[in-house]
């Protein structure tokens, strides 16, 4: 299907089927106070009818294509150190570097936005401006406004719950990855007492994460500490703090500790070191990612790899394959497998060793 032909509704058809002026629909639009409610009601459903996308560019009413897709992901707060805000990107840069080839290689351009956990809402507008797709980053947009977005602007999900019906999820097998990794905790190496340092309590990855890990390494007669008080931000500043607070509590530490990302694992080895605890002779942990810096930490860290860039690559392809053929079959969500790779921070020996998971892809037409 030829690009051209791929047309969206302007701003005179809003204005027409509102029974009002250009000037309004525009007024509305940006966000003007003195509207009656009654008439901003009735160009916010004309805008829900026709799925217009406001835009500040002629493209938008000749209804062609900017051939550019935006990326939306979250900003790091602003009171975080440098090195942390360095920290945070390192998952971000090998998405954005996967979205990037793929829309070069499709002939589009691609633009970043960072957005705050408290105005991504009011940013929505501006967001779907003066570009054709949304790749949308886990934890962006709650749950329940992707119906609305997707309706007005094709969307894709890189992360997420998976139930969205309105917008294709793309992600990685969390379960099956945690269920290896608790599997060789228990089994292999005999830890009956473990730890999940869990990330954001809203992100759906994590708490995947948690809950496969959890119930694997319970099954198999292992008891799992898991609650509130292991909750982080994902940050290794965050992960030290999370591990000094149960150093204080007392008691044992767990054998082994499972944590959501690669930079909580590197803060929790280091607090631990930092408190006298031998890693992995007396609290072996683990990560996931799989970032570069895992494998140069002494000692090296065992990881679950997800294959970072592709995801970035597949969300991009998707979301081009909708604006560029619509006739194609929707793919609502695709799951990329992982690899269990096992280093010395689980106590294991020797050259890293990897375990492959398997591939889930569920098509709906």
């Amino acid at each position: 299907m030829d690009k051209q032909t791929v047309t969206r509704a302007t701003i005179y058809e809003v204005a027409e089927r509102a029974g009002v002026s250009i000037a309004t629909v525009s007024r509305v639009i940006n966000g003007y106070e003195r509207i009656r409610p009654a008439t901003r009601d009735q160009v916010l459903k004309a805008i829900d009818q026709l799925s217009f996308v406001p835009n500040n560019s002629a493209r938008g009413l000749s209804g062609g294509l900017y051939n550019v897709v935006r990326l939306v992901f979250m900003r790091s707060r602003s009171e975080e150190s440098f090195e942390l805000v360095q920290e945070s990107l390192l998952f971000t840069d090998a998405i954005i570097r996967g979205v990037e080839r793929t829309c070069g290689d499709r002939g589009f351009s691609l633009l970043l936005s960072g957005v705050d956990d408290d105005n991504m809402e009011a940013r929505l507008d501006v967001l779907m401006a003066n570009c054709d797709g949304l790749i949308l980053l886990d934890r962006t947009l709650k749950e329940r406004m992707i119906p609305g977005v997707a309706k007005r602007i094709p969307t894709v999900l890189l992360a997420g719950s998976g139930r969205s019906r309105a917008a294709a999820t793309v992600m990685v097998d969390n379960r099956d990855a945690m269920v290896q990794l608790a599997t060789h905790l228990v089994v292999e190496h005999q830890f009956m007492t473990l730890a999940f340092l869990s990330g954001f309590e809203s992100s759906p990855d994590s708490s995947k994460r948690r809950e496969a890990f959890v119930a694997t390494a319970t099954e198999l007669g292992a008891s799992v500490e898991a609650g509130p008080e292991w909750f982080s931000d994902y940050t290794s500043t965050d992960a030290v703090r999370v591990i000094e607070e149960r150093l204080q509590r007392g008691g044992p530490m767990p054998r082994a500790i499972a944590c959501a990302n690669d930079q909580a694992a590197i803060g929790a080895i280091n607090a631990l070191t930092q408190a006298g605890i031998r890693v992995p002779d007396e609290v072996a942990v683990t990560g996931f990612d799989d970032i570069s810096v895992a494998r140069h930490l002494t000692p090296a860290l065992t990881t679950i790899q997800q294959p970072i860039e592709e995801l970035g690559s597949m969300a991009a392809a998707i979301l081009i394959d909708q604006l560029t053929d619509q006739r194609r079959p929707t793919i609502k969500n695709v799951i990329l497998p992982t690899r269990l790779i096992l280093r010395q921070s689980c106590g294991c020996a020797g050259d890293p060793v990897l375990r492959h998971g398997g591939v889930n892809e569920e098509s709906l037409r």
